[in-house]
């Protein structure tokens, strides 16, 4: 309407939009208007509101003109028929707005559009329908969700409409002649509505769709429907609904609700590539920053919805979910460490689904680490090496390695595997000093699991070997460590950490399985003896330079395994028959000898065995609990009884006492010395009652012999 556009328009002070708010209350308040009130209402505004009266006679002289006969017997037609077509006449009723008007009336509202819990049952019931399913069912269903929802997450300035009303528990009035920017609607909704739409749309919409559009197998693309037209208006503004609720839900439930029901919605999702980008950044969140049910409903999400379209939506995934996974690696720690790795595993499955769109995002990302490496090196500065140092950056060398581990059968990507160890070995030498240990192992093992799942060949024991002729194991520690180092989420130490004995202690144990797990690697090689010649003899000038008996004793037994693990080697070549260019039949040789296992294979078998157990008592803290464990406390002897000897038992017999579980405040204090007389006087009636004693517990021994029935009652 022209009169309500213009308010809308106009700018007018708060003290005239309040009285504008107030005769308009007036007015809307009344059905039923007399002609006359209506026209002096229309007078009174030049006095409350100047402003407003001004406005309409410059936009809408037709209603301040408005004449009323004075006379009441209603007979004015041939008093006023040369200005009928001039006059606005309202109607007896104010008449409803229609659907192109800027506000509409929230607290009129029919019995046609007002949702409740009865309409709700109709519809699912008509959704579970065996015979025929209406497309205006579904056209309700969904209007209806998009209803509850605007009630849910209105905001200010929000013009979207609904065919539907949502009544809550509380209702607000609010006023038709208000602002945005100084009027917020606000709207309780009740669960009990929301809750009920919410159930419909999860359980019952999905199979009343493939009813409609007579789809066979989920797999079949629903644009090959015929009535696919007349449906897909209305799934684009249900998944426009889905995406915004992800956004502003925070309970776990029901995001686990959203997300398996938008998985069962792939397949329709699929043919909306324009909202593809929305949806996947509401997912990438919730896949980086959720608890763990959240991150993996996320995940399966994005697969489905990118394995349906992958032509168009897997180069745009890819990128975005690798920004995600560099954001939140940032910080390490033992807390974030398990989602860090589920975000790696998940990014390496979507890679792997197509490896040349893969290719380009990967030869981007490891030619950006080299540039930033080589800038390290050149420049030297403190703020190039911080690029490199960092969490990162080695979470993103370790990403790409386990993505060439496991693409190892496609040859598109093993062509960057050169280059990435480059970087990696690179990274080790750019600072090595005693403080970047951490680092060094950190990449150390990177290398490792390269090359055992890659099944290539990288000379690592150099890195480790370097550590023991470069640092003094020999000289004495300053500090004395309260806690064993855990190097786990650590890339550097500080000066203070250098100087505690722990410091040691985690370098000789990191070194020593870091060691044992790159010999057991090559352990089958027909090689073994010849390329363990050099490691051997440095391991062996450490032991003559290291007076720490701990730390050779651990380097001793690295010694006796190598040794021994090249005579079996040696023994086993001298049977061997074919020629050393008979490279199938050397290959031949040493899968057998990697099936019959080698004496330090079995060796670290056992050792990651023990520390894998080790490791998941320092997470569960067992320890620590020991600690706290009550003990069990034994009465002391009477004093006519004499102890048998001094010595105590840690587990005595139950004769010789009851075991119960007491503080020690509550003990019994050791009984007072008595007087020679009165123990004279007492030994004469001591003897009675131990008499009497043994011919009680005479008794009670024949007694005991006999079995009586147990009752679980009594017990």
């Amino acid at each position: 309407m022209g009169l309500k556009r213009g308010i809308k328009r106009s700018h007018r002070s708060p003290a005239a939009i309040a009285a504008a708010a107030d005769s308009d209350d007036e007015l809307e308040s009344q059905k039923d208007l007399d002609p006359k009130e209506f026209a002096n209402s229309l007078h009174k505004l030049k006095d409350t509101d100047p402003e407003f009266y001004n406005f309409l006679e410059e936009n809408d002289r037709k209603l301040l003109n408005f004449r009323v006969d004075s006379d009441d017997d209603g007979d004015n037609d041939d008093q006023n028929g040369s200005d009928s077509e001039n006059v606005h006449v309202p109607d007896a009723k104010l008449q409803e707005e229609s659907e192109d008007s800027d506000f509409e009336d929230e607290n009129q509202v029919t019995s046609s559009n007002k949702l409740t819990m009865k309409m709700i049952t109709q519809w699912q019931t008509e959704l579970q329908s065996t015979v025929k399913i209406e497309l205006s069912t579904i056209s309700n269903v969904v209007k209806a969700f998009h209803a509850a929802l605007l009630r849910v997450t209105a905001t200010e300035g929000d013009d979207t409409k609904s065919e539907f009303i949502v009544e809550g528990k509380y209702n607000i009035h609010l006023n038709k002649l208000t602002y945005v920017h100084n009027v917020i609607k606000t709207v309780f909704l009740g669960s009990g509505v929301f809750n009920a739409v919410i159930q419909m749309c999860v359980l019952y919409l999905k199979p009343a769709l493939k009813k409609v559009l007579r789809l066979q197998t989920s797999d079949r693309n629903p644009q090959k429907s015929k009535r696919w037209i007349k449906v897909k208006g209305l799934l684009k503004m249900y998944f426009l609904d889905i995406i915004k609720l992800l956004g502003g839900v925070t309970s776990t439930n029901i995001l686990n609700v959203l997300l398996k029901h938008l998985h069962q919605m792939s397949t329709f999702f699929g043919c909306f590539p324009s909202l593809a980008k929305v949806l996947f950044k509401r997912l990438t969140y919730l896949w980086s920053t959720s608890e763990e049910t959240v991150r993996v409903l996320a995940f399966l999400c994005i697969l489905r919805v990118t394995s349906n379209n992958q032509a168009l939506l897997l180069d745009n995934v890819l990128k975005m979910m690798y920004m995600t996974y560099v954001k939140n690696s940032k910080f390490v720690s033992p807390t974030t460490l398990p989602g860090i790795s589920f975000m790696r595993r998940s990014l390496i499955e979507m890679l792997a689904l197509d490896v040349n769109v893969s290719y380009h995002h990967v030869f981007l990302y490891v030619r950006q680490l080299a540039i930033h490496l080589r800038n390290a090196i050149v420049l030297h500065k403190k703020e190039n090496i911080q690029v490199v140092y960092n969490w990162q950056f080695v979470n993103s060398l370790q990403l790409w390695a386990e993505l060439f581990a496991a693409t190892k059968s496609k040859p598109q990507l093993q062509t960057l595997t050169y280059p990435l160890v480059m970087i990696i070995t690179n990274t080790i030498k750019l600072i090595p000093t005693a403080q970047y240990y951490p680092l060094r192992f950190h990449c150390v093992k990177i290398l490792i699991n390269l090359s055992r799942d890659a099944d290539i060949y990288i000379p690592i024991m150099p890195y480790l070997l370097e550590v023991l002729t470069s640092y003094d194991f020999s000289k004495k520690h300053k500090k004395v460590s309260m806690k064993p180092m855990n190097f786990a989420c650590i890339l550097r130490l500080s000066k203070s950490h250098l100087s505690e004995n722990g410091f040691k202690d985690a370098v000789i144990e990191n070194i020593y399985m870091l060691l044992l797990e790159t010999l057991s690697l090559y352990s089958h090689t027909i090689s073994f003896p010849d390329t363990t010649i050099m490691p051997l003899l440095q391991l062996k000038q450490f032991l003559k330079s290291c007076s720490v008996a701990n730390y050779s004793r651990k380097i001793r037994l690295v010694v006796d395994k190598i040794e021994e693990n090249s005579k079996f080697i040696e023994t086993q070549r001298k049977k061997v028959t074919f020629q050393l260019r008979d490279i199938e039949a050397i290959k031949a040789w040493e899968t057998n000898i990697q099936n019959l296992g080698t004496p330090m294979q079995t060796y670290y078998d056992n050792l990651r065995k023990i520390s894998n157990i080790q490791k998941k008592k320092s997470v569960t803290k067992n320890s620590d609990l020991a600690d706290n464990l009550p003990t069990i406390k034994r009465k002391p002897p009477s004093a006519d009884r004499k102890p048998a000897s001094k010595d105590v038992e840690l587990f005595p017999s139950d004769s010789e006492g009851e075991f119960f579980m007491e503080d020690e405040e509550d003990m019994p204090k050791p009984p007072k010395k008595k007087s020679k007389k009165a123990d004279k006087v007492k030994s004469k009636s001591k003897k009675a009652v131990d008499d009497e004693s043994e011919t009680i517990d005479n008794e009670a021994e024949d007694k005991d012999d006999e079995l009586e029935d147990f009752n679980l009652v009594d017990w």
